[in-house]
């Protein structure tokens, strides 16, 4: 794409903001992904609005990401701008209102659930323990509705500040937000959230923090935290588990390339070091063919795909 554009962009962020030409291998925890023509990492909101907003005018496409922990990326890279809201802050901050036994915290969408988790738990405000092992932005986990061990964003949520695909910014109530299972009405509108407001239980730090540890030990023997991948590869049917499923198919450690059914989970497709987006893809159209053979069940992509045809 022409450069000469986005000097414009350039003028208007922090020095060293967009870069060209980055590789969204970088970017991603399945560290796969050709080059972005530009990308923008936002650590406030107000970066936010500035990139679509010029996106808009200048009609270049912007594909808002989060921190790139449940997204498969094209080997030919994305076109236009990417625009990741990630922010490395790991401080939860004051209540926007506590009454002794509840608080209601608000986080910028780009900080880590698992930083938000862990830093409420320490304050000793209790209900985000399930979620602070998914590694994901509080964004990208609002639009999900993240969850684990039986928690979920929606058990948490009181409400959402997001900008919808006119740049018009609103406050979305848990109620308004249609969150179900891996759904929400941000993936089904495009909105882009901005920030989110948590409403916490007062209890034990000590016992949160030990429930958040037991947790995490928990998933680190059970799926694949050592090697790149996306997470859960595929969404679970109803009455199924999309592990069990794969393994019943014969497909344990089953590869593509670099890219492999994990020994470890079969629900997780993980790269084996140097695998492509296409490996990957023809990988999760094997693994749909052969258990819909076996079980009759047909298995839905939990990743998000983007970039190049």
């Amino acid at each position: 794409m022409d450069r000469s554009v986005l000097k414009e962009l350039e003028k208007m962020l922090p020095k060293g903001l967009l870069l060209y030409d980055e590789p969204m291998s970088a970017h991603t925890s399945f560290r796969i992904g050709g080059p972005a023509d530009a990308f923008v990492q936002a650590k406030e909101a107000d970066e936010v609005k500035a990139v679509l907003s010029f996106g808009r005018e200048k009609a270049i496409p912007v594909t808002v990401i989060g921190n790139g922990s449940n997204l498969l990326v094209s080997d030919k890279g994305v076109e236009g701008i990417v625009l990741s809201i990630k922010d490395g802050n790991t401080q939860v901050g004051v209540p926007v209102y506590e009454d002794g036994e509840k608080a209601v915290f608000q986080a910028f969408a780009g900080m880590s659930l698992s930083a938000f988790s862990k830093g409420a738990a320490k304050l000793g405000f209790i209900g985000t323990e399930p979620l602070a092992g998914i590694p994901g932005s509080i964004g990208g986990a609002v639009a999900m509705n993240a969850g684990a061990y039986g928690g979920e964003m929606k058990d948490v949520l009181k409400s959402v500040r997001v900008l919808d695909k006119e740049l018009n910014e609103a406050v979305l109530s848990n109620g308004e937000l249609e969150l179900g299972y891996r759904s929400s009405r941000i993936l089904k509108e495009g909105l882009i959230v901005l920030s989110a407001e948590f409403e916490l239980k007062k209890g034990s730090a000590e016992e949160a923090l030990e429930r958040i540890a037991e947790l995490n030990k928990k998933r680190k023997e059970k799926q694949p935290l050592e090697l790149p991948s996306g997470g859960s590869t595929f969404k679970r049917p109803e009455g199924y588990f999309a592990g069990k499923l794969i393994e019943d198919a014969g497909l344990r450690g089953f590869r593509v390339g670099n890219a492999a059914v994990s020994e470890k989970h079969c629900g997780f497709v993980v790269n084996l070091g140097g695998a492509s987006c296409a490996e990957v893809k023809e990988l999760m159209e094997q693994v749909r063919e052969r258990v819909f053979k076996n079980s009759g069940v047909v298995l839905e992509p939990e990743l998000r795909m983007i970039g190049r045809k």
